[in-house]
């Protein structure tokens, strides 16, 4: 049994998530080490912010492969070098085929920027701002194999205000998202996490279920 307990992130852009999650990681907030970012994008800035965290980077480029199947080959390959305990899926912006979210269901987390079921898929922000909701937010959930569909660990709510466009509400919502995020990985290492059907009871305590 491993010593420690690790996860891999997944992000595919800028990384504002990621650095939110490896900083309270570097606090002692997060039980655990992140082992490795992987990223499909070999121009994201996660990179750099990984390489200054002194955490190895891998780039699974989707350009360089002639098909998805073989693209989620290769990805499935750079995870598994790290045997993770939890993959986070922290801006990564690419749909993942069923061999991947199966093999690692239960132990795979993302974040979206609205309240889920609401406002699924790309551009949720702006979604919002045309729907002409007073409130919005942002979710962390387990994957599963419909798209911004599985169980919801944690929301985080924001106002949406006279003026907002879809900008402005998404640098709203990513305040919320940099809290959200780190807490639901913490409840996860903790063991406090237990799935029954859609929902996930969050017990009061950390599991004692552990090797020192």
């Amino acid at each position: 049994m491993k010593a420690e307990k690790t996860f891999v992130v997944l992000a595919s852009g800028r990384g504002s998530n990621f650095q939110a999650i490896i900083d309270r990681v570097s606090d002692g907030y997060i039980p655990a080490v992140c082992t490795a970012l992987i990223t499909d994008n070999p121009d994201a800035y996660a990179i750099e912010r990984a390489r200054a965290a002194g955490i190895p980077g891998e780039v699974v480029a989707f350009r360089s492969f002639t098909n998805k199947q073989l693209y989620e080959s290769a990805l499935i390959a750079a995870i598994q070098k790290y045997d993770p305990d939890l993959v986070v899926l922290a801006g990564y912006m690419r749909i993942l085929g069923s061999e991947v979210v199966r093999r690692y269901s239960g132990r795979m987390v993302n974040i979206h920027p609205s309240l889920l079921p609401s406002f699924a898929g790309l551009h949720a922000q702006d979604q919002a701002i045309q729907y002409g909701v007073k409130v919005a937010g942002c979710t962390v959930h387990f994957v599963t194999e419909d798209m911004d569909a599985g169980p919801v660990i944690i929301q985080r709510t924001v106002p949406v205000l006279e003026g907002d466009d879809g900008d402005i509400l998404a640098d709203r919502i990513l305040v919320e998202e940099h809290k959200a995020f780190p807490e639901a990985i913490r409840l996860f290492f903790e063991e406090r996490l237990r799935i029954e059907g859609r929902a996930v009871r969050i017990s009061s305590s950390p599991s004692l279920n552990r090797c020192d």
